[in-house]
């Protein structure tokens, strides 16, 4: 199935030079002068890697043909290991397989593996996770909610920044799609 420049919107899963991309950021354009253009920044589906493209208005592109499916992360070891909720069959994932989603995975957490060809492509988590911190630097008498910020290592080992208030074993929500602190969920008991 064909779309044109003018359907684009954030994730839509297109082929580009062969190849399974995600589209992460566009915008269109249209200068005085010539022909409006959509320029975009595409994510590889299955190295991670992110490109920019122009395309001319009005351009037809071919979607990517994937399966969804849907699949709760049990544990790690050397690989990361899940499950599918419907078939219950386990699906064993290497680091570079899962790419970034890596960094907010908790155990149970319920994602989208997306497969091309029969082939798991990439991991997809929900927007928002709620994460304990584990460990920061303790929040200082004073410290106000419109102060600075200060780096908190999450329970999953991703750092984000956080307001200077917080301190270890606060759980907190985290946007995964951009990596920012979003709110503080509970205080630590």
């Amino acid at each position: 199935m064909q779309v044109s420049t003018a359907e684009f919107k954030k994730g839509l899963k297109i082929v580009f030079d062969g190849q399974p991309y995600a589209i992460v950021e566009f915008q269109h354009v249209k200068p005085g002068k010539g022909g409006a253009f959509v320029r975009t920044k595409l994510k590889h589906m299955r190295l991670g890697k992110v490109i920019d493209n122009t395309f001319r208005s009005g351009e037809k592109v071919e979607l990517v043909d994937f399966e969804e499916r849907h699949m709760q992360f049990l544990y790690r070891d050397d690989r990361y290991h899940f499950m599918d909720l419907e078939t219950y069959e386990q699906l064993s994932l290497s680091e570079d397989e899962v790419g970034d989603a890596r960094e907010f995975l908790k155990e149970d957490t319920e994602v989208d593996v997306l497969y091309i060809d029969g082939v798991p492509a990439a991991v997809e988590l929900p927007n928002f996770v709620e994460l304990a911190i584990a460990k920061t630097d303790p929040g200082v008498r004073g410290d106000t909610a419109q102060g600075g910020t200060k780096p908190a290592t999450l329970e999953t080992s991703a750092v984000v920044q956080v307001p200077l208030f917080l301190n270890e074993g606060d759980v907190v929500k985290v946007d995964t799609r951009t990596g920012e602190y979003l709110a503080r969920v509970a205080a630590a008991s």
